[in-house]
């Protein structure tokens, strides 16, 4: 008997260590606010995450209805991630209506708020604003995945390990593509790195790359440009020569293209800003979201095409 119990033990002790170590675990089940929030979360976790984004791909995250399915997630959730900002606050609201109570994330904690004052923007009456697209520079973005991954240690323990290891892993790629990125617009000369795109979701990457963005609406898609703001759009894009024009994934194309037109400019693609595509389209992670940016906008503001 004693020699069957010491071999049971044997036989039984390499699966435990797995359980302990939370690899035979089930996934844990993570909210997101928004889908480049939910792939940030996805890659930290390493395999061991179960991600919801409440506003989904080609969703904009500003304006948008929450869904039965969504109250679900979050009652089986053990971590949300928001955010901040203002970008995502209407998840406080809907918090407390899905009768969540655990550990909720703010992804930009520690990470330097960019606001409108002294940015280069056109007018859209939001001087001041605390601008929250800070995961478009990606050193901000790794503040994110730093945050993601302590919080995920802290949801789950037995995981944490591999946590830390997946985002570390995750940051040196990150690392890598933001030394692309800026080798990348490096190959465009200073006087020509001005893009005009449908809403001002690219101030932090102007600021971190060196390329200055021009917008007729403001930081959140809700708001209408006036007439006067996009005549004085129209003007500058004529006085400065500006050729890169970009529609967003999720914003209402008709005030760019009218502006297009007026100042003589080629909309000349699709750039992906407040959402990720779906997992068939050109941007379905963040990493993928900045290559696929960046390969059309190093040739416009070249003056290619």
């Amino acid at each position: 008997m004693h020699r069957r119990a010491l071999l049971a033990l044997a036989l039984t002790t390499p699966a435990l260590a797995r359980t302990a170590q939370g690899e035979s675990a089930p996934p844990l089940p993570v909210v997101a606010s928004f889908s480049i929030l939910a792939d940030m979360v996805r890659q930290a976790g390493g395999g061991q995450v179960a991600v919801h984004a409440i506003a989904g791909p080609d969703v904009d995250a500003h304006s948008f209805q929450p869904r039965p399915s969504d109250i679900q997630a979050l009652r089986q959730a053990k971590l949300v991630v928001r955010n901040g900002m203002g970008f995502d606050a209407w998840i406080d609201r809907l918090l407390p209506a899905a009768g969540y109570t655990g550990p909720v994330l703010t992804a930009t904690d520690g990470v330097p708020p960019l606001s409108h004052a002294g940015h280069g923007h056109a007018d859209h009456g939001h001087e001041g604003e605390q601008d929250p697209h800070a995961w478009q520079d990606l050193r901000r973005g790794q503040t994110y995945v730093r945050n993601i991954t302590t919080a995920l240690a802290a949801a789950d323990p037995a995981r944490s390990d591999l946590f830390r290891n997946a985002g570390e892993a995750y940051l040196q790629r990150l690392a890598t593509l933001d030394g692309w990125v800026r080798a990348q617009i490096a190959t465009v000369p200073e006087a020509r790195r001005k893009v005009v795109t449908s809403h001002d979701a690219f101030s932090y990457f102007g600021d971190a790359y060196g390329v200055r963005f021009l917008a007729p609406q403001g930081v959140n898609t809700e708001s209408e440009p006036s007439a006067a703001q996009v005549g004085r759009l129209i003007r500058l894009l004529k006085q400065e020569g500006i050729t890169a024009a970009f529609l967003e994934n999720m914003a209402n194309p008709a005030t760019l293209r009218r502006l297009a037109a007026e100042a003589g400019v080629t909309v000349q693609g699709r750039l992906y800003a407040d959402a990720l595509s779906p997992p068939g389209g050109p941007a379905p992670t963040y990493e993928a979201m900045f290559r696929h940016n960046v390969g059309l906008l190093v040739p416009a503001m070249r003056g290619a095409g």
